[in-house]
């Protein structure tokens, strides 16, 4: 039996819609009865999850439950949650419903491994947080792939870069300064960038790299329509 598909998002509204439209472009159907269901919650009065990891802002882990137990109880089959750094509290998050909630750090992972052969370094793009906690990296030694970050400096700008998308600002300049970081990335031996923020992969949409570019929101919101139509096991 299909699944309905929930989506925890609100963190930020943009990057909420943009996932939403992997997903429909990813469930190819000939109709609209042929999609899959998805109910989203856009919780956007959950806290910030970076000034919360940093201990300067209160945590948005109720939030996230909260969004997590309505999608349950609207009758979702799986839960997928549109920002990285939320996934910072997953393994709370997994234990307040009954239902799958996908990994977005793992789906890139699993994207990865089954497009490009052969990665030893990948370069990402994602919040301060991903960095500090380095939850990227546990979850890629496990297929001993190297994780570049970008320098301190270029960490700061890519914040405020995030900030702007979550503000509505999406001006060719910022795209422009984003591609300069991927850029810089590649230049220090990256063979993939990860865009593991969900603001990120807008900001260097149409951007030209000299390396591929691994969408962690469209690899979510890939595993997502195979586990909906119950194909998930066919591709892990």
């Amino acid at each position: 039996m299909e699944k309905i598909i929930g989506i925890i998002g609100g963190m930020g509204p943009e990057s909420t819609v943009d996932l939403f439209e992997k997903l429909v472009h990813l469930d190819i159907s000939n109709t609209d009865q042929e999609h899959v269901r998805v109910i989203i919650d856009c919780n956007t009065k959950i806290p910030d999850r970076n000034e919360a990891y940093f201990g300067i802002g209160p945590s948005p882990l109720p939030g996230l439950k909260e969004s997590a137990k309505i999608l349950q109880d609207a009758g979702c089959g799986l839960i997928i949650i549109a920002c990285n750094s939320a996934h910072l509290w997953y393994n709370e998050i997994i234990h307040a419903v009954d239902i799958p909630v996908l990994n977005i750090m793992k789906a890139s992972l699993w994207l990865l491994k089954n497009t490009i052969t052969d990665v030893k370094v990948v370069g990402l793009m994602g919040s301060e947080a991903m960095y500090v906690s380095n939850i990227y990296h546990k979850v890629y030694e496990t297929a001993n792939i190297k994780i570049l970050s970008p320098s301190p400096e270029e960490i700061k700008e890519l914040m405020s870069f995030i900030r702007c998308v979550k503000s509505g600002d999406k001006s060719e300049d910022i795209c422009k300064k984003c591609n300069i970081i991927a850029n810089n990335l590649a230049e220090r031996g990256a063979e993939t960038i990860i865009a593991g923020c969900t603001e990120v992969p807008i900001l260097l949409n149409g951007c030209t790299l000299p390396v591929p570019i691994i969408d962690a929101s469209y690899a979510l919101a890939k595993q997502a329509v195979y586990f909906a139509k119950n194909k998930y096991k066919d591709v892990l």
